[in-house]
């Protein structure tokens, strides 16, 4: 099923009107999916897995697949901030908010808020953690070149190529926004590390086993700094297990997702 896209919501945040481009579909348990640098196209798969038993909301980040900058929107935390007030306008409640990459890196700020609306967060090879011997760094895929695949990707030669050079571009320019967002300090906020463990909600760590990304030793420790989190070390899948692994993912939040609900109601 194709993800329908509805109108542009408008609401202020930091005393400015911002719009988000954002596309739904399905019924049920809301889910709040947040895109990788690549864009929101990473997360198509997830989303029209997830669309059978779940209403599924995708936002595209201001400035990725050559929508509008906003005004006032230049960190992370503001992304976080924009998000929130998107759950807010829409009336969601009870949600998972699902990121990849740079949008698990999201999920957390906007979980570290304490919005009740958020009830858990799966966080898909996030990024946003400081450097560390133990847990390495996120590699620049701008600086990888053609090789950027294999470190991406179990199966570049299966997933690692963009359908077409118009979409290949599309992805660079996507690159390129990410870095005026989280490109100083590179891909990390020095402070996470240290109010990770006051994580107030449930988290599911998914990390795909072949990630040289962000290997996932740096996965590890993002679900050691939380006080309720579990870690799911996913075979023959990169950096977007989303893609290389959409069911075993799929499996893993629906687990995720009923553990929550058993926990509230125990």
């Amino acid at each position: 099923m194709a993800l329908v896209s509805i109108e542009h919501h408008e609401f202020s945040l930091i005393a400015r009107a911002a719009s988000l481009n954002v596309q739904t579909l399905g019924h049920g348990k809301p889910v709040l999916l947040l895109h990788s640098g690549a864009g929101p196209g990473s997360m198509m798969p997830l989303a029209s897995a997830l669309e059978a038993r779940s209403h599924v909301i995708l936002p595209t980040m201001p400035g990725f697949d050559d929508q509008p900058r906003q005004a006032g929107i230049v960190t992370i935390g503001d992304v976080a901030t924009l998000y929130l007030s998107l759950l807010e306008q829409m009336r969601a409640t009870d949600v998972t908010i699902i990121g990849n990459s740079v949008g698990g890196w999201i999920a957390a700020e906007m979980a570290l808020r304490k919005s009740p609306r958020v009830s858990g967060i799966v966080l898909l090879d996030a990024i946003g953690l400081d450097p560390s011997p133990e847990g390495g760094a996120v590699l620049d895929p701008l600086k990888l070149g053609p090789a950027v695949g294999a470190y991406a990707f179990h199966d570049p030669q299966r997933f690692g190529t963009p359908p077409d050079e118009a979409a290949a571009e599309r992805i660079r320019r996507n690159q390129q926004v990410l870095l005026t967002y989280a490109g100083e300090p590179f891909m990390n906020d020095p402070t996470l590390r240290r109010r990770l463990p006051k994580m107030p909600v449930p988290s599911l760590v998914i990390w795909g086993e072949s990630d040289r990304i962000v290997t996932p030793a740096y996965g590890y420790q993002f679900a050691q700094l939380m006080p309720n989190a579990r870690f799911k070390l996913v075979p023959q899948a990169g950096h977007f297990p989303q893609i290389e692994a959409t069911a075993v993912v799929v499996e893993s939040i629906a687990e995720f997702v009923g553990s929550v609900i058993s926990m509230r109601q125990s």
